[in-house]
């Protein structure tokens, strides 16, 4: 019988596209995976498979394939091209995933999926090279690329992000936060434990929400020998239930009574950058904004502050009170009030 083609082990017609080849060799590598597979012949079936997709994904390598595919004098099959895998060539093995990842990290069962796995590694490469036709990468895993563990080892840790919650008075005073934090420490045994430390931030003098205070070394522990990954804690500032930020400016809404709004006033209001004389407009309306310039967060290009307008009536409490509004109420009984 004539041996089964590349296309046919992937389960892909010979027009598929890249993507559809990768999907598909995907796919069936989590199935035979050893440590997942009871198929007896799961190792060849992954050398099979790799072998396959080390020529398909590779553009000139399926166009030499596909014409000696088309000429039966070639003796064209499934050998020849792409690599080794386990066993083969020095290629890559199952072991090494062990070897990094422990006996935990089975898919499906322990901390690692199949993805993860290719994440983690990335570009960082597998142990050896292919001695196929094709001579470039391991076995047909262009995900871990063609290098060798020990570049892997030596790569640095998982960023990691957080979010720190600081209240606007610092920001607009600078300050020095502490906050406790279990940060991966990888052991001389290899093992990876959670050590606690206080680490005291610097709250730099205005910064705006969303911003990013970035503490090296202080994120996940690396997978072999290399750095920990940085810490990224994102600034959320804390502030009234009276103010708003947008960006650098502050919107603060401040209560002012009825006559102080009719008949304009002098007074003096609690904001974030301080006691302030604010002078109050004759005939102001309920919602608008009294701007203080360059007093909002003090930002490399400062913000301004608004004042936002809010009338309030005062509580009657007395007979004397009660008797000023209805004086108040004759005194504007004329006044056309939309409704």
């Amino acid at each position: 019988m004539a041996e089964k083609s590349y296309y046919d082990i992937l389960g892909v017609k010979k027009d598929a596209t890249e993507a559809d080849i990768k999907k598909s060799y995907r796919k069936l590598v989590r199935k035979y995976h050893p440590d997942v597979s009871d198929a007896p012949n799961a190792d060849e079936k992954i050398a099979e498979l790799n072998n396959a997709y080390e020529t398909l994904r590779d553009k000139d390598k399926r166009a030499e394939y596909d014409a000696m595919q088309s000429n039966p004098f070639t003796g064209a099959g499934t050998g020849g091209f792409g690599g080794g895998a386990r066993g083969q060539g020095g290629g890559f093995a199952w072991e090494d995933i062990k070897d990094q990842f422990g006996d935990g990290a089975a898919f499906g069962e322990g901390s690692f999926r199949f993805d993860d796995i290719f994440s983690a590694f990335g570009r960082g490469g597998a142990r050896g090279q292919s001695q196929g036709a094709g001579g470039a990468g391991p076995a047909g895993f262009e995900q871990f690329g063609g290098g060798d563990f020990g570049n892997f080892r030596d790569t640095k840790g998982q960023d990691q992000h957080a979010e720190l919650v600081v209240d606007l008075a610092s920001v607009y005073s600078g300050d020095e936060y502490s906050i406790k934090l279990n940060v991966p420490t990888r052991q001389a045994n290899g093992q990876v434990s959670q050590e606690q430390k206080t680490l005291k931030i610097k709250i730099p003098k205005g910064i705006v929400e969303g911003k990013q205070i970035r503490l090296p070394k202080q994120g996940a522990a690396s997978m072999g020998k290399g750095d920990n990954g940085d810490l990224f804690l994102k600034v959320k500032i804390r502030h009234a239930e009276n103010i708003r930020l947008e960006g650098a400016d502050v919107y603060q809404t401040i209560d002012v009574l009825p006559w102080e709004a009719a008949l304009g006033d002098k007074i003096i209001v609690t904001t974030p950058a301080g006691r302030h004389d604010v002078t109050i407009p004759k005939g102001i309306k309920s919602g608008s904004n009294l701007r203080l310039k360059g007093k909002g967060i003090p930002a490399k290009q400062p913000g301004d502050l608004y004042l936002t307008i809010n009338l309030t009536n005062p509580e009657v409490q007395s007979d004397e009170q009660r008797a000023a509004y209805a004086a108040l109420k004759a005194a504007f009984a004329d006044t056309p009030i939309p409704r």
